[in-house]
């Protein structure tokens, strides 16, 4: 077995070209074994697998530090630095976390489990490298789905001004952010990212930008006109516009394609943003065939993907989207209101019945909880199913925007208390006391 070989980061460096397939197959293999047997994220891992390769191949850990979003796609960089044998006891008391976790590998550089976070993150260490004059890559990976959290785009906003090297890595399993355009794309990319051309445009800018009076007015007008141009026929204007250079799409399942993009990056100065295209639950059909269901799993037989245990009595969830559908049916001012967990917080039903009554926001609770909001001074009746652990980013906005205006939104608190194998990061134990806190 070519997995054998790692027993430490950077040992796949050692893993010949000709050995990455194989050893990708046999990471999923490895991977469908484990969760079936003590659940966990599965999709989103299986999707990653060539993703995180390509990236411990292109740096050095733990020099290099790679900051995960979420950190639910992280187990294949577990296995790349020397945890294997912890997936034993993945998820268990006193076992190895879901997420990356700093007091568990010098690996692990930045905690994660909430959404949103790594490009701040990553900025963070890119401007602490800058101000200390130390020499190491900062790796920022973040998932189309938690690019749709506000927090990302506000980091995004200030990585424009870095003038040192910062890579953002979005794995995009959905082609939700741009559509490959092709050969156009591919040549376009070997041409910006050319370390000739990158010279030569940079040592034009500076010349021109010399000359008195009007150099740094040429400099812009050059830059508008360059722009106009690429938004023809470049795809990714939206980080280019923010100052944000942008290279792909990539076949996120091309060892070799991803290692030579990251590898073209780290030679940008300033933020650059790589778009890696995946296939979320890739090499097990039943998580291809539904990555929603697998994305967080119990315990399960491999053969059928079906779980082992079968829940006899309904929960929380289960009732609460009972009511909901009644509620729907009733009063057709009901209207439903959640942060990209429709199936977690039990509203699929009632998004299948009313789907003109349904809004899922992406992962952005704080817009979630004003949107509401808006929706109830409108004269509807507006129910939030959220997560006991992500309402706590919308605070504000439950303070401000729904209890100061006396405006009648219902938040359906789901998971709370101690939620289990998620660790601390997925804990609902602040509600009661913080939303007590709030008097109207």
């Amino acid at each position: 077995m070519v997995l054998e070989k790692i027993t430490q980061a950077n040992d796949i460096k050692k893993v010949g070209k000709a050995e990455w397939s194989l050893l990708a197959e046999e990471i999923r293999a490895f991977l469908i074994d484990k969760i079936s047997l003590s659940g966990g994220h599965l999709a989103s891992n299986l999707g990653a697998v060539e993703l995180t390769m390509a990236l411990h191949l292109a740096f050095d850990l733990p020099k290099d530090k790679i900051v995960w979003d979420v950190g639910h796609q992280s187990y294949t960089h577990k296995i790349l630095t020397g945890r294997m044998d912890g997936f034993d006891t993945l998820r268990k008391y006193g076992g190895m976390s879901g997420f990356p976790k700093r007091g568990e590998s010098e690996c692990d550089c930045f905690n994660t489990g909430h959404s949103s976070t790594s490009i701040s993150a990553g900025l963070g260490y890119a401007m602490a490298r800058q101000i200390k004059g130390e020499d190491y890559k900062v790796v920022s990976v973040i998932g189309d789905g938690a690019l749709t959290g506000g927090m990302a785009y506000e980091a995004m906003n200030n990585a424009s001004r870095i003038r040192s090297n910062f890579i953002i890595v979005l794995n995009d399993n959905n082609m939700s952010i741009s559509e490959n355009v092709g050969g156009l794309s591919k040549h376009l990319n070997n041409l910006r990212t050319a370390k000739p051309y990158q010279e030569i445009k940079t040592g034009i800018a500076n010349s021109l930008s010399r000359i008195p009076v009007c150099g740094e007015g040429l400099v812009e007008r050059i830059r508008k006109t360059k722009s106009g141009i690429k938004h023809l026929l470049v795809p990714g204007m939206l980080f280019e516009d923010m100052g944000i250079m942008y290279l792909g799409p990539v076949d996120g399942h091309n060892i070799s394609q991803m290692v030579k993009a990251f590898r073209e990056a780290t030679r940008l100065q300033g933020p650059v943003l790589v778009h890696v295209l995946t296939k979320k639950g890739k090499g097990y059909r039943p998580a291809e065939r539904h990555p929603a269901r697998f994305h967080g799993t119990d315990p399960f037989n491999i053969k059928t993907g079906l779980p082992l245990k079968k829940r006899v009595k309904a929960n929380y969830t289960d009732v609460f989207s009972t009511v909901m559908c009644k509620l729907g049916e009733r009063d057709p001012s009901v209207v439903a209101v959640t942060a990209a967990m429709s199936d977690g917080t039990g509203l699929k039903r009632f998004h299948n019945k009313y789907p003109e009554r349904f809004f899922d926001v992406g992962i952005a609770e704080g817009h979630m909880a004003t949107f509401a909001a808006g929706l109830a001074a409108a004269g509807l009746k507006p129910v939030v199913a959220v997560y006991s652990s992500f309402l706590q980013r919308a605070y504000d906005q439950v303070l401000h925007d729904v209890c100061i205006q006396n405006l009648p939104v219902v938040f359906a608190v789901d998971r709370a208390g101690l939620v289990g194998s998620d660790g601390e990061t997925h804990q609902g134990i602040f509600d009661i006391s913080y939303l007590c806190g709030i008097r109207i």
